[in-house]
């Protein structure tokens, strides 16, 4: 059986919308993050979710097993800074933007994010071009203030907030 076409592969995954988020780990003051939209959860119990990440990014040696990492769900007035951390800045001027604390791993945490997973990595797994991390949930926290951000066939959407 023979594979679909890169192009073509890439062409129909843009109609799969996922959420927008700035992945972080090491801490407030050397931080490190890229935007992805690889993220899903793998189960409930214990609670876990998988990030993927290019294995040619310049981000991927601050990750390891046992390290932190942080997945802060951007919100809809969020999309500049989406691509700020998506850009070849460095990491300094990429979190001089934003309002950063830190949880139990330690961290960077996006204050404004709409959703905040602080995880521990307990397994990395190399699958082709990209590295799938596997984080165990230790903290969580979420605001209902702002709509999310979905990037859907190659450009940014807002999803409204909840409504109680």
């Amino acid at each position: 059986m023979l594979a679909p076409e890169t192009s073509a592969y890439r062409d129909t995954m843009a109609k799969l919308g996922a959420a927008v988020n700035i992945i972080t780990t090491g801490t407030l003051e050397a931080p490190v993050g890229f935007t992805a939209s690889a993220v899903c959860s793998v189960t409930d119990t214990p609670p876990t979710l998988l990030v993927c990440l290019n294995r040619n990014s310049r981000a991927r040696a601050a990750f390891h097993e046992g390290s932190a990492l942080c997945v802060n769900v951007l919100a809809a007035p969020q999309q500049d800074l989406a691509g700020h951390f998506a850009s070849p800045l460095t990491m300094e001027e990429r979190f001089a933007r934003g309002h950063w604390s830190s949880m139990v791993t330690g961290a960077p945490v996006l204050n404004e994010a709409v959703a905040t997973f602080d995880c521990r990595i307990s397994q990395i797994v190399e699958v082709g071009t990209h590295s799938v991390m596997f984080g165990v949930v230790a903290a969580l926290r979420s605001h209902e203030t702002h709509g999310g951000l979905m990037y859907f066939n190659r450009s940014y959407h807002t999803l409204p907030a909840a409504t109680a």
